[in-house]
């Protein structure tokens, strides 16, 4: 298996050569505009995707199937409405699939607990997008765990540490967790993805999975940047085996 960053949350994972997109924000740098409630003027994604608009069609061609894990835009775009092929399989949660479907897509593939796709099994894993009022107006997310033979790939998406986060860590046992960092904070209300302490606790009750951080440094309400995580990781001495992922990066995930 490997993994490649591509912006934000959006990666691929690739098992047995097959090419999972997920949660795909497309558009350049700015398209999204200015998110409200931030305290700032700043236009949405914050950098452009690590790769022409070339590279990314000829990316995109590669893509066996795509994953999305909730609507908001920085993980399900307008440009990946527009670009993504309407026939490619779309695997997202049950309660978005009829939107996805109303989006033009004809080969939408509704979790509602479990699925075997082409030989890999993927399970729907529930989230918590913030706590409170904030927590409210985000709605549901979830995450999914990707699994093949024994191997398995915990992508969390957008959540704080919370027990339901450990109680799948426990019921799946995986080796490679993918988690969403940059404390991202609304004018009001508490962090909505994972703060630095968060990923700590998520290693602490994980210690012999390797922790790949993603969501930073490209929409404007997250908080802590690539050097804030990668110091508060490396005082834990956690450096090893936590590991923040830059635009573009792409690993080999070991077993």
């Amino acid at each position: 298996m490997k993994l490649q960053l591509w912006r934000n949350a959006t990666l691929v994972l690739t098992i047995d050569n097959l090419n999972i997109l997920i949660d795909p924000m497309l558009g350049g740098k700015g398209a999204l505009g200015a998110f409200p409630m931030t305290d700032n003027d700043l236009l949405n994604p914050l950098v452009d995707l690590p790769f022409s608009d070339q590279e990314l069609a000829k990316k995109l061609s590669n893509i066996d199937a795509v994953v999305v894990s909730h609507l908001h835009p920085d993980h399900w775009d307008a440009k990946a409405i527009e670009l993504l092929d309407k026939n490619i399989p779309i695997i997202c949660p049950e309660s978005i699939a009829s939107q996805i479907t109303q989006q033009g897509f004809t080969n939408t593939i509704a979790i509602h607990d479990h699925i075997m796709w082409k030989g890999i099994s993927i399970s729907l894993t529930n989230g918590l997008h913030g706590t409170g009022e904030i927590g409210e107006k985000m709605g549901t997310v979830n995450g999914f765990v990707f699994k093949k033979a024994e191997n398995s790939v915990y992508v969390i998406g957008d959540s704080i540490w919370y027990d339901r986060i450990a109680y799948e860590i426990d019921e799946h046992q995986p080796q490679h967790i993918i988690a969403a960092g940059g404390a991202a904070t609304f004018s009001v209300g508490d962090p909505i993805i994972m703060t630095s302490e968060d990923l700590i606790k998520l290693c602490q009750h994980a210690p012999e999975a390797t922790v790949w951080v993603t969501h930073l440094e490209a929409v404007s309400h997250c908080k802590e940047n690539r050097n804030f995580i990668k110091e508060k990781i490396h005082e834990q001495h956690l450096e090893k085996r936590c590991i923040v992922l830059e635009d573009g990066e792409e690993v080999p995930l070991l077993f």
